[in-house]
């Protein structure tokens, strides 16, 4: 419920007529100004309005109006309902104001780039646009790009926070189910992880064991030490001729 009483103006009439409150205070309780209730006295501020009760409505209790009347410093408490009736949920696109109408382009602009979850027809919603000017503003094609600039649409008054916050939370997780559910089957390892060189090593002992070098001749039908097929004492010539040595 709203700190002012529904219809103020016809409100401050009755108060007005039946009550001998300055002008403040019904100022204060109808959350008006003090120049509109003396408008309203003189017949100069809503002329033709017909006062309502705010006592029989139960806006007001009978002690707040008898106490303010009997202090003329005392303000008036609007009286509060004894059950919150939830607001209806909105059907149809939102309406917008004619004055705001010429900041919806910077608005679609921000949430196209701050939140590219949200569909066109949720933009549309919210904004109360369509999804023609949507588009022209995605794509750049509006008439007046060079002059969009992105704000916050809560800021410009367009819609409010409230209304934001589930629109984002809605689209996040229609995407979350529309994604493909995230792989978890095994998958093949590198082959650095799978490849294993064999090595295969011989025995410390075989490895540290001398050669023999007459075993290996023998085994391949020659000698360890080769002999030469001439006397030390002879020597070749430049024909290859053997010759004695002088």
């Amino acid at each position: 419920m709203s700190d002012k009483p529904l219809m103020p103006l016809a409100t401050a009439v009755w108060l007005i007529e039946n009550t001998s409150l300055s002008f403040d205070q019904i100022a204060d309780f109808c959350v008006l100004h003090p120049l509109q209730v003396k408008g309203i006295a003189d017949g100069d501020v809503a002329i033709g309005v017909r006062g309502i009760n705010p006592i029989t409505n139960g806006q007001l209790a009978r002690e707040e109006l008898d106490k303010a009347q009997a202090d003329s410093e005392y303000k008036m408490k609007l009286a509060r309902a004894k059950t919150l009736v939830a607001e209806a949920p909105r059907r149809g696109g939102r309406y917008t104001p004619v004055s705001k109408r010429q900041n919806r382009p910077d608005a679609i602009l921000w949430l196209v780039r701050n939140h590219p979850e949200i569909s066109d027809a949720q933009i549309s919603k919210l904004l109360g646009t369509t999804k023609s000017t949507i588009q022209s503003v995605r794509d750049r094609t509006h008439w007046n790009s060079a002059n969009i600039t992105p704000q916050d649409p809560v800021a410009l008054g367009l819609c409010s926070q409230t209304d934001l916050d589930n629109l984002v939370r809605k689209a996040a997780a229609k995407r979350a189910r529309l994604m493909p559910a995230a792989d978890t089957s095994p998958t093949l390892k590198p082959a650095a992880e799978t490849v294993v060189t064999a090595r295969i090593e011989e025995p410390r002992e075989e490895r540290e064991k001398p050669i023999d070098l007459d075993k290996v001749f023998a085994n391949l039908g020659g000698s360890a030490k080769p002999q030469q097929s001439w006397d030390e004492d002879e020597d070749e010539d430049e024909f290859g001729r053997k010759k004695k040595r002088r």
